[in-house]
């Protein structure tokens, strides 16, 4: 019963919310209400996540497990950077200082960590299947990294005309990935409007 009930629930305020964007003079308040109810269930979901992931931590560091010290570091980073937040603020210099710190190097490894994994990728497709398109592939891979990546003499001549070229097949390969990202966000949310999946109250 509680999972019908839930059920009903979750597709009736998703009806309500799609309907809001089409009839916005009678259903606008009804629907900014249900956005914000979702937002702060969300809000709340993160929060109790991340007290769970400190109880984790902190539980393997209680009992000795291997990588319990790693995770005392993460609890005291993570409540360390909670508390400066609140009492200096986000736009605080300092503050924003300490987040860069973490932040460029983080995402300069996970590019690195993608470079890499697209010339593994597409030395794969080659062993698998060679064709123009896997070929073009490597190809614009492997000169787009020559051209980003610092050399010792400099900016390579030409190299700003030959990036916005390829920026083409960057762009486009962009697009296809939003367009899937979509389609997909579309399917997810009508699967839950009509029943199909149920995250909220199991299967």
């Amino acid at each position: 019963m509680l999972r019908v009930f839930t059920a009903a629930l979750a597709i009736a305020a998703g009806i309500f919310v799609l309907l809001g964007y089409f009839y916005p003079e009678q259903l606008e308040s009804l629907r900014l209400i249900l956005v914000d109810w979702a937002i702060i269930i969300a809000g709340i979901a993160i929060l109790v996540g991340i007290f769970n992931l400190a109880a984790v931590q902190m539980g393997k560091f209680s009992t000795r497990q291997k990588g319990g010290m790693y995770g005392l570091l993460l609890v005291i980073s993570l409540f360390a950077t909670f508390a400066a937040g609140v009492i200096l603020g986000p736009e605080n210099l300092y503050m924003r200082l300490a987040v860069d710190a973490v932040i460029v190097p983080v995402e300069a490894s996970l590019m690195a960590i993608l470079a890499v994994t697209l010339i593994y990728a597409s030395i794969r497709l080659l062993r698998r299947r060679v064709d123009v398109v896997s070929v073009l592939f490597l190809v614009v891979a492997l000169i787009f990294l020559f051209l980003v990546m610092p050399t010792p003499i400099g900016p390579i001549p030409g190299d700003r005309a030959m990036l916005d070229f390829l920026g083409m097949f960057s762009r486009g390969g962009a697009r296809g990935l939003l367009i899937g990202i979509a389609l997909g966000t579309l399917l997810t949310g009508l699967r839950v409007l009509f029943g199909v999946d149920r995250p909220y109250g199991g299967n």
